[in-house]
Parts: C-alpha cells; sequence; structure tokens
C-alpha cells in the first residue's frame, strides 16, 4: 500500500492531539510514515504506533530548536525524498501551514489548506474544505505533483490502530537558508490549566455583550464546568477585554469544536469565519435579530448575566 508522511506536531515527545487524528485521516488513503523531529522525538514513538504508523522517522539537531521552519523544511523535504509518499499531511497550525507551503514549492506540488476531511480519490487524495467564511463546502484535489495538505483540529475522531511503528533515524542535510533566522528568546506561555483553543472539542466564547473584563469571569466558569477552552470576539479583544490569544475569527483563530458556545457575540463576518465549522453551535444573545442566530443549532434570547450562571450551575449539579 502507498505511504503517507505525516508531520508530527509534539511538545518534548508528548504528541499533540491533531497529530494522532492525522494518522486516522492518514489510514484512509495509505500506509502513515510519521515525521518528529527535535527534542524527545524518539519517545513519540509509542504513541504513534499505536495509532497506525507503521514507521517513524526522527531527527534531532540543534538547528531544530535555534532557528525558524527552515530546518524543518529541509527535514521534511529528506524525508519526502525517502518516502516517496502519495500525500504529505500537516496540522493546520501557523508554523506547520509555512512549512506546508515551502515544501510544496520545493516539490513543485500543490497545496490545500485547512482541509476538514480527506478521503480517497480515483486521481489521489479529495479534501474538504470551507469557504468564503464557511458559507460553502468545497471538495479538492491537487493536480500537480503530490498533494500537501494541512488539517484543521478536530476534524477526525482519534481512532487507535496498533501498528508496528518501527523507528529509523533520519539523515537531513540542512541548506544554506536553515540557519538565516535565529530565535533569539522564548517566553513561556502562562498556563490556565484550560485545553488549547484551536484543539479544545468545547470552546465557549465571549463578545462585546460581556461589557468588560471583569465580567469574563461569567465565560471562564462556564468554560471551566465544561472542561472547555475559552475565546473571544474580536471587539471583545480591541477593548481589551481578553488576551489576542484567544481571538476567534478572521483575524484571530480557527477552531472547529464539537460544541461551541457563543455568549454575547453578534456574529460578525468576521467571527462567524472562525468558527463557521463547529459541529453544535449554541448562542446566547439579548437581541433576537442578532446574525449569530441563522448560523446555530441551539439559540437563546435572553441577557448573558442570566442565562450563562444558571447553564453553569446546571452543567456543575448535572457533573456532580
Amino acid at each position: 500500500m502507498a505511504e503517507v508522511l505525516v508531520y508530527v506536531d509534539h511538545v518534548d515527545g508528548a504528541v499533540r492531539k491533531p497529530t494522532l487524528e492525522l494518522l486516522t485521516l492518514a489510514r484512509r488513503i495509505g500506509e502513515p510514515v510519521a515525521l518528529a523531529l527535535g527534542k524527545g522525538a524518539a519517545d513519540t514513538a509509542a504513541a504513534l504506533a499505536e495509532h497506525g504508523a507503521v514507521k517513524v522517522l526522527t531527527a534531532d539537531a540543534p538547528e531544530f530548536a535555534d532557528y525558524l521552519v527552515v530546518p524543518k523544511v529541509d527535514a521534511l523535504q529528506a524525508a519526502y525524498d525517502a518516502v516517496s509518499p502519495v500525500a504529505v499531511l500537516l496540522p493546520s497550525s501557523a508554523e506547520a501551514k509555512e512549512i506546508a507551503a515551502r515544501l510544496a514549492l520545493r516539490i513543485g506540488s500543490g497545496i490545500i489548506t485547512d482541509a476538514v476531511d480527506l478521503e480517497a480519490g480515483d486521481s489521489g487524495p479529495v479534501a474538504t474544505q470551507s469557504a468564503f467564511a464557511a458559507s460553502y463546502t468545497t471538495k479538492s484535489r491537487v493536480s500537480k505533483g503530490t498533494p500537501v495538505i494541512t488539517v484543521k483540529p478536530n476534524s477526525a475522531a482519534v481512532e487507535a490502530a496498533p501498528a508496528t511503528g518501527a523507528v529509523e533515524a533520519l539523515t537531513v542535510s540542512f541548506s544554506a537558508t536553515a540557519t538565516g533566522t535565529k530565535v533569539l528568546s522564548r517566553t513561556p506561555r502562562e498556563s490556565t490549566g484550560r485545553p488549547e483553543l484551536t484543539e479544545a472539542a468545547i470552546v465557549v466564547s465571549g463578545g462585546r455583550g460581556v461589557n468588560g473584563a471583569e465580567n469574563f469571569a461569567i465565560i471562564e466558569a462556564l468554560a471551566d464546568s465544561l472542561g472547555a477552552a475559552v475565546g473571544a470576539s474580536r471587539a471583545a479583544v480591541d477593548a481589551g477585554w481578553y488576551p489576542h490569544t484567544n481571538q476567534v475569527g478572521q483575524t484571530g483563530k480557527s477552531v472547529s469544536p464539537q460544541l461551541y458556545i457563543a455568549s454575547g457575540i453578534s456574529g460578525a463576518i468576521q467571527h462567524r469565519a472562525g468558527m463557521q465549522t463547529s459541529k453544535t453551535i449554541v448562542a446566547v444573545n439579548k437581541d433576537a435579530e442578532a446574525p449569530i442566530f441563522d448560523l446555530v443549532d441551539y439559540g437563546v434570547v435572553g441577557d448573558l448575566f442570566d442565562v450563562v450562571p444558571q447553564l453553569t450551575d446546571e452543567v456543575k449539579t448535572r457533573k456532580g
């Protein structure tokens, strides 16, 4: 069976959920071969094998940590040359999408970004995407070269499928431009204890209707009761009520959780572009004419300061 190259997103050997989703999708079109780079790369093998990787290519070098994406592109190209895959899959993070674009340019292939599904086709893999702020769903395939495809988190359920997961060291020759841009410092992000926004199965977001930074405690309380991530609309972020890193929308982050709860968000196209592929959408807004209600699966017309605390209490009661 043809092989599919999967780029592994991990932190010191701990494989992140979007990579396990990629392995599930990769098995639809071939046998997954995983590429893990940097510190802890070899430690990823067990998790990758458990989810279908027939082979795990690993490489570690200071360049992966000390410089920006070019060393990783060099490694992915080396893996591509070694495997000759029918497709290359990467998660749709900002870094991975840059890596994907650079690889596609190098190997003369087409690229598809932010896919939400993947299936085998007669002429190669077919990717499903949401287009024009998720107003349309399209199916696309690359017509030139080996498809390079990035996939949004939460696009597939993680499925275990034990495989051999044989570990092989990959030899990487770094290009002249690999050390052109150096990382001078890193600042660890403060942990909130909540899931990563783009990977969370549930997201609770607040908008202009929250009416102040201090009132986001109501949104956070609901999120914590559900084990959810917290998001914010651009209006809330621009007002300084919540960090930009939590912005959901066209100029923020795109999310595709199983459940998205929007509180005090009108539903401007900018926000809808970042969350419209959510599986189930619930909105709380006191304006019955708010555009968000055209999109939702369930809508509550009411004051979020009354509705959200009641919802939080009900969740806690049912869990307790």
